[in-house]
C-alpha cells in the first residue's frame, strides 16, 4: 500500500472529485487536506497554498516530496505508479479514446462553468445570476450532448464509458453530472450518460468519493 499521499481538496470541486475516485479505484490510502474555495476569500489564494500550487486551484496531490497538479495528470501518474487496476486501456486506440472522453469534460465543459469563471462574471462584469446560470447550462448542454452522441456511436462503450470496467473517463463523467444536477440541468436527453453514472455510483469507490461523503462537506 502506497504511503505519503496527501490530497488538497474541496468537497464540491469536480476536479478534486475526479482524483478521489481514481485514488479509491486504485485502493490507495490518502489524507485529505481541505482547501475551502469560498471561505476567507478563498483559501486557495493563501500564500502557503499558492506556494504549493501557483495556479491556486484544487486538487493538488503531494506524494512524499513530489507535488502534482491538474486532475488528469494526477490520474495518469497514479496509473503509472500503480498500474492495477488500470484507468486507461492497454491498447493505444483505447487509451486515445478514453483520454478524448475525459478531456471533453475536463478541458471543454468544466473550465467554462467553474467557480472562478462565475466569480469573474459577478465581480468584474456584474452579470446577474440568471444570466450566469444560463451560460453554465448552455455549455453543459453542448458538451454533454456531444459526449452522449459519441458514447452511443461507439462499440467500445460498455457498462462504463469504455468497456466493462471503470476508468479515467468515468472519473471525469460522474463529477460533471453531479455539477449538472447542482444547476438543475434536465438530464432527459442523456440516457447513456445517466446509465453509466448509475453503474459507477453503485460501486463503493465512487460512493466514497461523493462530495457529501467528504470530511469537509458542509
Amino acid at each position: 500500500m502506497e504511503e505519503g499521499l496527501k490530497l488538497y481538496s474541496y468537497w464540491r470541486s469536480s476536479a478534486a472529485y475526479r482524483v478521489r475516485i481514481g485514488l479509491n479505484l486504485k485502493g490507495l490510502n490518502y489524507t485529505t487536506v481541505p482547501v475551502h474555495l469560498v471561505r476567507d476569500g478563498g483559501q486557495q489564494h493563501a500564500p502557503d497554498y499558492a506556494a504549493l500550487n501557483p495556479q491556486e486551484l484544487v486538487p493538488t496531490l503531494r506524494h512524499r516530496e513530489r507535488v502534482l497538479t491538474q486532475s488528469l495528470a494526477i490520474l495518469e501518474y497514479l496509473d503509472e505508479i500503480h498500474p492495477q487496476p488500470p484507468l486507461l486501456p492497454a491498447d493505444a486506440g483505447g487509451r486515445a479514446r478514453v483520454r478524448a472522453l475525459a478531456q471533453q469534460v475536463a478541458c471543454d465543459i468544466h473550465p467554462l462553468n467553474n467557480l472562478r469563471v462565475q466569480q469573474f462574471f459577478d465581480r468584474e462584469w456584474n452579470v446577474p445570476q440568471p444570466e450566469r446560470d444560463e451560460w453554465i447550462l448552455h455549455w453543459m448542454r453542448v458538451g454533454l450532448s456531444a459526449l452522449e452522441t459519441m458514447l452511443i456511436a461507439s462499440f467500445d462503450t460498455g457498462r462504463f464509458c469504455h468497456g466493462a470496467e471503470p476508468g479515467m473517463a468515468d472519473c471525469c463523467l460522474v463529477p460533471q453530472l453531479y455539477n449538472a444536477r447542482r444547476f438543475h440541468l434536465d438530464m432527459t436527453p442523456y440516457p447513456t450518460l445517466c446509465r453509466i453514472e448509475e453503474a459507477c455510483l453503485a460501486l463503493p469507490e465512487f460512493d466514497a468519493a461523493r462530495p457529501e461523503n467528504q470530511p469537509d462537506a458542509i
